[in-house]
């Protein structure tokens, strides 16, 4: 059963293009994160995120996805931190290393918590 379904995961250049531009950013190391609030007028009725790890940090596909694999593990235990309004996220990994779960799910709680009291 896929617990991280197509309707929670961003996509489409024009709308991560959009949230990049007009979007608030801030950093929980090792993330920099970038959010915006979805208004009613907008089609998505549940949070959507974009995580990144990026291949000029990581060259070996295998530790970006699961980099990416623990993001999004961390963010779908976490969610209910953001309430009940809906955003648009995108999560950037920034550092050289690979870090732990714990490091990278206390960075996402931290973050969420964040975006909530925005």
């Amino acid at each position: 059963m896929n617990r991280f379904p197509k309707e929670h995961k961003l996509c489409g250049q024009l709308r991560i293009a959009q949230l990049y531009k007009e979007g608030q950013r801030f950093t929980a190391w090792p993330l920099r994160v970038t959010f915006q609030e979805i208004t009613n007028n907008q089609s998505p009725i549940t949070n959507q995120i974009l995580v990144w790890a990026p291949k000029s940090l990581f060259k070996k596909a295998v530790k970006r996805n699961h980099l990416r694999r623990l993001m999004r593990e961390a963010y779908r235990l976490h969610q209910d931190l953001l309430g009940e309004k809906h955003y648009e996220i995108a999560f950037n990994y920034m550092d050289k290393d690979p870090q732990s779960f714990a490091v990278i799910e206390k960075a996402i709680c931290k973050a969420l918590k964040k975006i909530a009291e925005s």
